[in-house]
């Protein structure tokens, strides 16, 4: 009998001397001997800061919606690792995964892989048993070095450039940068969701000889006050679009980064199943998918008399993102902050970024090696949060600001994955797709 996947995951959070161990030497081998090194998918991959969960889920509802046959790959997950990796919109199953890591320990040899160099080979190696003709790759870290890189790209998508994982990355944007466009290639599209954008990434492109596909230059759009939008691209004109299923005025950004990388994608090898999917993105398949789009935790707002929203924003320009969200859309009541945030990432950049419109803070701790007391939280944020509250878990600060909480009132949840997660399960709204 084949061991259960939560055994096979506990074996590989083990399996290696380090969680991370950026480079593409071990699981490029491997993928070489599983024959995943040169997939027959079409393959979008999309790398940055922040936003690329959303440029890939929006790439993939776009091409699910025009009738291609579609994988997705993104990290980490909420709450069931099968999140990651799914198949024409649906979670994979419990026996598809343990079935592809028994192939890649087949294929391993000598070789020693990360959790996370599992997971992207369990992906590719399960996109190519199912025939997937689309493959859509979220980087885990950075780009270059990244276990998603071992392929070759038919666009790459690099949606922003902040400063996080200094430790691995670099300590600038600039060094950050050159990090994240090497998921670039030569002669291949490199969409860029903002213009904001390291030199790095541009000496990178001229370097390459890739061909650059910029944001508010060959791509753009415009949003009017209701909310609706139109897209302009270098084959696609899109008029009255609705706004995505996700909120925040980011998305229209990451919608229209997704737009771009399909229209971009050279028609070679793949000429009919690129002219295909264009031809059917007209307005009416485009509103269709903005309207299905799913990710969690992304400014994910839960009403009631308390509105609660959810949004990971585990770094300094995500909160900011994130604060600029709450301002745009004032309560009539005190806005409570849900808090927990890893050890290694700049919980004082974070709470500095929200403190202009939070009223209360519930701090919590975070469980694994990553994670930090609330009182470790707390001592870091002492001058901007000088007298929260603090909780061993989640789930306790949760339900302390649901306690405080009055009609009208608001519960903000960031800080990490980590947080957003537990707090889903906990107000009974985490459901798969």
């Amino acid at each position: 009998m084949s061991d259960s996947l939560e055994h096979w995951l506990a074996r590989q959070q083990a399996a290696h001397p380090h969680s991370i161990d950026l480079g593409l030497e071990r699981v490029g081998a491997v993928a070489h001997r599983l024959g995943l090194d040169r997939p027959a998918a079409t393959v979008i991959t999309v790398a940055g800061t922040n936003g690329k969960g959303s440029t890939a889920a929006h790439a993939e509802a776009l091409l699910l919606a025009a009738g291609a046959s579609v994988g997705l790959f993104t990290s980490p997950h909420f709450i069931r690792y099968n999140e990651r990796i799914r198949i024409q919109g649906r979670e994979v199953t419990d026996g598809a995964l343990v079935s592809a890591f028994e192939h890649i320990e087949a294929a391993r040899g000598r070789e020693t892989l990360t959790f996370f160099e599992y997971n992207t080979l369990a992906a590719l190696w399960l996109f190519a048993q199912a025939g997937v003709r689309f493959a859509v790759l979220e980087v885990g870290l950075g780009g270059r070095l990244d276990a998603t890189n071992l392929i070759d790209a038919d666009a790459a998508v690099l949606c922003s450039v902040g400063l996080d994982h200094r430790d691995w990355l670099g300590e600038t944007l600039e060094a950050i940068g050159a990090e994240k466009a090497g998921i670039f290639r030569a002669g291949r599209p490199a969409v860029l969701g903002t213009v904001n954008l390291p030199e790095s990434v541009y000496a990178a492109i001229r370097q390459l000889g890739a061909r650059a596909v910029l944001a508010e230059r060959d791509f753009r759009w415009d949003v009017r006050a209701d909310g609706r939008w139109r897209y302009e691209g270098t084959r696609l004109r899109l008029e009255d679009l609705p706004p995505s299923r996700l909120e925040g005025l980011i998305q229209y950004r990451n919608a229209a980064s997704a737009l771009a990388a399909i229209e971009s994608l050279e028609t070679g090898r793949a000429r009919a199943e690129v002219e295909s999917v264009l031809a059917a993105l007209d307005a009416r398949t485009v509103g269709l998918a903005l309207g299905s789009v799913r990710l969690a935790g992304r400014f994910q707002v839960v009403p009631g008399e308390v509105q609660w929203i959810l949004d990971i924003a585990h770094n300094a320009p995500a909160a900011q993102v994130f604060a600029a969200e709450l301002a745009r859309r004032p309560c009539h009541g005190r806005t409570l902050a849900v808090l927990g945030v890893l050890g290694d990432k700049d919980a004082p950049e974070i709470g500095a970024a929200l403190a202009p419109w939070i009223d209360e803070w519930f701090l919590c701790a975070l469980p694994g090696p990553r994670g930090t007391s609330a009182a470790a939280l707390g001592d870091r944020l002492a001058a901007i949060a000088s007298r929260a509250h603090l909780f061993e878990s989640v789930e306790a600060a949760c339900t302390a600001a649901r306690a405080a909480a009055r009609p009208g009132d608001r519960v903000a949840v960031c800080g990490s994955v980590y947080t957003v997660g537990p707090a889903l399960q906990w107000l009974g709204v985490y459901c798969a797709p």
